[in-house]
């Protein structure tokens, strides 16, 4: 099966990040093959793979479980993370600069770089696992001062596997009640959203939008999911 990359490629990127500047977020098609789905399931139970493991219950995160990857990355996780981050950096640079903020560097190694001389040193990407009456309460991955303005997900269950889960985004914008969107994922694929705030343009310009993502309830069976969170953690 052809790499990744060439998967990643077959997309209208102008197109997308045009997409995600309109609505702070959009949904990618299937883009991992089901194998490689099923071995980052299997990967779950390997317990040397991941660095911490986090039951949301103990912490008022929600219900379920998520486990961060160690150093070195499934060579599918970090081929996903520097590819994705090469095509998601002109949108971030387009809400860098509505905030005043310099651009970031073109290559993820050199981005990961800076998160090193910022003390953040440990990896963010993450598998998750929810059952029935599992979910996650709205929130951001903040993990320092260092926060790339994107970050990506990817359903690794197959459709039939579970009911609800759904992945939902709230906006809060100044002086509104907030705005919700429940996001489409499809099996193998999954979606790019905004990891704190992204830029709106206003009748007096820009202004900036507080976002929060969460899970909505797992009615029945398993759901598994990658996250990609592009910074590393303090």
């Amino acid at each position: 099966m052809e790499g990744i990359g060439a998967r990643l490629d077959r997309l209208d990127w102008a197109e997308l990040g045009a997409r995600v500047d309109e609505a702070g977020w959009v949904s990618l098609p299937p883009l991992l093959a089901r194998g490689e789905a099923d071995r980052l399931i299997a990967l779950y139970g390997d317990e040397q793979a991941f660095r911490t493991t986090v039951t949301m219950a103990r912490h008022g995160f929600g219900r379920g479980e998520y486990r961060y990857f160690r150093y070195p990355l499934p060579d599918i996780v970090q081929e996903l993370r520097a590819l994705l981050y090469g095509r998601l950096l002109a949108v971030a640079n387009r809400w860098r600069s509505a905030a005043g903020q310099p651009p970031l560097p073109e290559t993820h190694a050199d981005y990961l770089a800076l998160c090193r001389d910022a003390g953040q040193t440990r990896p963010t990407p993450l598998l998750l696992r929810y059952g029935p009456g599992d979910h996650n309460n709205l929130h951001q991955d903040l993990y320092g001062d260092l926060c790339f303005p994107l970050q990506a997900v990817f359903l690794l269950s197959a459709r039939g596997d579970f009911e609800g889960g759904e992945l939902i985004l709230t906006e809060q914008r100044p002086r509104m009640q907030s705005r919700v969107h429940a996001v489409p994922l499809e099996p193998l694929g999954g979606a790019v959203f905004a990891s704190a705030r992204r830029p709106v343009q206003g009748s007096r310009g820009p202004y900036h939008v507080v976002i929060r993502h969460g899970v909505s309830t797992v009615r029945r069976g398993s759901r598994h999911s990658l996250g990609i969170i592009f910074h590393d953690a303090s």
